[in-house]
């Protein structure tokens, strides 16, 4: 995917007002999510992105474990763009995942699913691409 089609979707999916807004919340989630999982794997993942992005993931060498609620509040305090409301970064945060599911390999999704454990509540930043990948309800 290159780089004006994820900024524009990520843009678009979170109904943000510019680019700049969209490249912001992008550059908050996957700095933070380079801050959470192995180096190896933020690497892998970001030479799946265009070069403007894959460097969010490629500047921490050191690995720290922390939880879902840490995780959303680092995004928010990163974000540049209004209120730093926790339900806001966790929808934003939320939104540039479905987008990277969509860049990257299966393979290298999977892997970065499993820096992030269940049992933290990482479950929920992949909820949107898992509603959208999943039959409706009858």
């Amino acid at each position: 995917m290159q780089y004006d089609a994820f900024i524009g979707e990520v843009q678009h999916r979170a109904q943000l007002d510019s680019r700049e807004a969209a490249l912001s919340i992008s550059r908050a989630t996957l700095t933070t999510l380079s801050e959470r999982i192995e180096p190896g794997e933020a690497e892998n993942i970001g030479a799946q992105l265009p070069e403007e992005l894959g460097r969010f993931l490629e500047e921490v060498d050191e690995v720290e474990r922390f939880g879902f609620e840490e995780f959303v509040d680092r995004v928010a305090e990163r974000e540049e763009i209004g209120e730093e409301d926790p339900a806001d970064a966790a929808f934003h945060a939320q939104v540039v995942l479905d987008v990277l599911a969509e860049a990257v390999t299966e393979g290298a999704l999977e892997d970065l699913k499993t820096q992030l454990p269940e049992n933290e509540g990482y479950e929920t930043l992949f909820e949107i691409a898992e509603q959208e990948g999943s039959p409706p309800d009858a």
